[in-house]
């Protein structure tokens, strides 16, 4: 009987444990809609009913991480549509850098915590470029995060995308510029190719509708424009996500802009 009843309760605990996986997968999938939908309302939304999940052991890396993406990327959207204040967008973005450095110091192997923190952290640099200080401070936050990673997953392509900007900033004589975040963007969508995302919706696998999406924003700043490329990346993109809200909304139309300022 004794027996019967343990393993009764490990069965038990087992079904509490997917029960809940299930629930957070589910509030994971609400979280990248609204992400790709611009709606930041139900990013902060899903951002509060993960708190429910944060004390669980076995998920709180990926639960502490999707609560940093949710802020992070209702901070991005804020951005892309002006719609929100600085002040605003960098309190969102401290708060999502908090997440995932909490996600990292339950799980130092989780690579996609730090890929977040690059880019929160180099979303902030960008507001304070004109603070010489402020700049060297972020910097020094930034490039041992960049560091470690190069070493430890190169190619990633959720980091693979966090560097396209870094490229894009750094001086061409220090290996940078616009050229080379481009060849950085493609070698990501050679590598998305190759790798079958993770059947588990909790592991980070976004990131080629976000590759596409780059290099047609990349190409649309280059001097000239390259509007055809820019176009064809757009459209790609818009295929894998037809919700995409910035891309379907923003960005289209400024590739439009583009190729009839051309003809």
């Amino acid at each position: 009987m004794a027996l019967f009843g343990i393993g009764l309760l490990l069965a038990s605990t087992g079904s509490v444990e997917a029960a809940a996986r299930d629930e957070v997968g589910q509030i994971v999938e609400r979280i990248k809609r609204a992400d790709y939908e611009g709606d930041r309302s139900a990013l902060k939304k899903n951002y509060d009913v993960l708190d429910a999940f944060v004390a669980n052991k076995e998920l709180a890396s990926r639960v502490r991480y999707w609560r940093g993406f949710a802020l992070w990327r209702s901070a991005i959207n804020g951005a892309n549509d002006a719609t929100a204040d600085q002040n605003a967008l960098e309190a969102e973005l401290k708060q999502a850098i908090d997440e995932f450095k909490v996600a990292a110091a339950s799980d130092p192997g989780f690579v996609d915590a730090k890929v977040g923190m690059i880019n929160c952290l180099g979303f902030i640099a960008y507001f304070h470029r004109q603070e010489n200080e402020r700049m060297t401070e972020l910097l020094g936050q930034i490039f041992p995060l960049v560091k470690e990673l190069r070493t430890a997953a190169p190619d990633n392509p959720r980091f693979r995308w966090v560097m396209g900007p870094i490229l894009w900033y750094t001086p061409a004589d220090r290996g940078g510029g616009i050229d080379k975040a481009i060849a950085n963007y493609q070698h990501a969508l050679e590598v998305c190719s190759q790798v079958k995302p993770d059947a588990d919706n909790l592991e980070p696998s976004w990131g080629q509708p976000e590759l596409m999406m780059s290099l047609a924003y990349t190409y649309l700043q280059k001097s000239p424009p390259d509007v055809e490329a820019a176009e064809r990346y757009a459209r790609q993109a818009l295929e894998a996500v037809p919700y995409w809200h910035y891309l379907r909304d923003i960005l289209m139309p400024q590739i439009a802009a583009a190729k009839t300022k051309g003809s």
